[in-house]
């Protein structure tokens, strides 16, 4: 089983992808959430030239947030960097859009952006609508030693749903799935590899990577201890964002709301009201989201729900957990760094050696 890392990008995520290359993780994956934290590709290029092995990834790309073709270049642009190490994850977009107030979007414009990223990478031309008005283009000068099309760049999809799930397999490509806990991340999986086979594909072509946040606890450290927190208690937070949104803007929410965390939610949702601007709470809601607790929020943000919604455990109990998602068949276990915490890269590498 192959582990990697994702992060909140900084200019200087290098730093601990470097670190995360000398400690043998396979692969560094980079948020695409322009209003919370660093250019992704900026910041992968840094990486590429700062590291030899690691794979680097968008995870995800958001691709209403920067059109076709440019996206193309870019990867085209990494590949030149760190030849054959580019992953190009994408997905509808949550974190990306919702900081703007925006929902996802719909499928088959994902899949037309994909088709068009993909088919540039392969230097073929295609009809492309670009400001109202259908356009052959193509790169023009693949082999000027500029960019690099003759290495592949990896193509995995964010999925949740049938459809979602479907498409992917339908484009042969790499699955990603973010989850709260082992009977979710498995549950999802088995949609994912019955799509997979539905699409006539054979079951060890399948590429699944788990996307999770947690801290590895100390034996008697609570599961809301200031590490805690502070490494896990973003994705906690997570649940309630989600909630305010479906709230305040009818946004559709994804995630089931447990009876244990319906006091919480209905507290957060209440404050949420009071967001300023009136017109634009999502400002608010989703300052800090998957990167810290804000102090509003942190009442709300539970040992129980850091629990419940994260890989937060002693080491043992992780390990298993992790080994019940390699044995379900999950090919990839990523970890999600919180900005300040890089360090907890150091527990994680525990947990990745013992899979060694």
């Amino acid at each position: 089983m192959d582990f990697g890392i994702a992060l909140a990008t900084s200019a200087d995520s290098w730093k601990v992808i470097q670190r995360a290359e000398e400690l043998g993780f396979s692969n560094a994956w980079f948020y695409d959430t322009q209003m919370l934290s660093a250019d992704c590709f900026v910041a992968m290029g840094a990486a590429a030239v700062k590291t030899n092995r690691i794979r680097l990834g968008t995870g995800v790309l958001i691709p209403s947030n920067r059109i076709a073709p440019v996206a193309a270049n870019a990867f085209a642009t990494l590949n030149q960097l760190a030849p054959g190490r580019i992953d190009f994850g994408v997905g509808t977009g949550f974190t990306g859009r919702r900081a703007m107030g925006l929902g996802a979007l719909k499928l088959a414009d994902m899949e037309e952006y994909i088709r068009i990223v993909t088919s540039m990478l392969n230097r073929e031309t295609m009809e492309v609508e670009v400001e109202g008005k259908s356009r052959k283009i193509r790169f023009l000068n693949p082999g000027a030693g500029l960019i690099n099309t003759d290495d592949p760049v990896k193509l995995h999809v964010s999925a949740y749903g049938p459809r979602g799930r479907a498409l992917t397999a339908k484009l042969g490509a790499g699955w990603i799935f973010f989850f709260n806990d082992v009977d979710e991340g498995i549950s999802g999986l088995k949609g994912m590899q019955k799509s997979w086979r539905d699409a006539g594909h054979a079951a060890e072509e399948l590429e699944t990577t788990a996307f999770v946040l947690g801290c590895v606890l100390e034996e008697g450290e609570p599961s809301d201890s200031e590490r805690a927190m502070a490494q896990a208690g973003p994705r906690a937070a997570v649940l309630l964002h989600r909630c305010a949104d479906e709230a305040l803007a009818g946004m559709p929410n994804s995630s089931s709301i447990p009876e244990f965390v319906s006091d919480a939610v209905s507290g957060y949702v209440e404050l949420a009201k009071k967001f300023k601007p009136k017109d634009a709470p999502w400002l608010e809601n989703h300052r800090g989201h998957l990167m810290f607790v804000k102090d509003i929020e942190r009442p709300f943000v539970t040992a129980e729900l850091i629990k419940r919604t994260t890989f937060t455990s002693t080491e043992k109990d992780i390990k298993e957990r992790v080994a019940n998602l390699r044995d379900a068949g999950f090919n990839q276990f990523t970890v999600q760094l919180t900005p300040g915490n890089e360090a907890a890269i150091e527990d994680w590498a525990r947990i990745k050696k013992f899979f060694d």
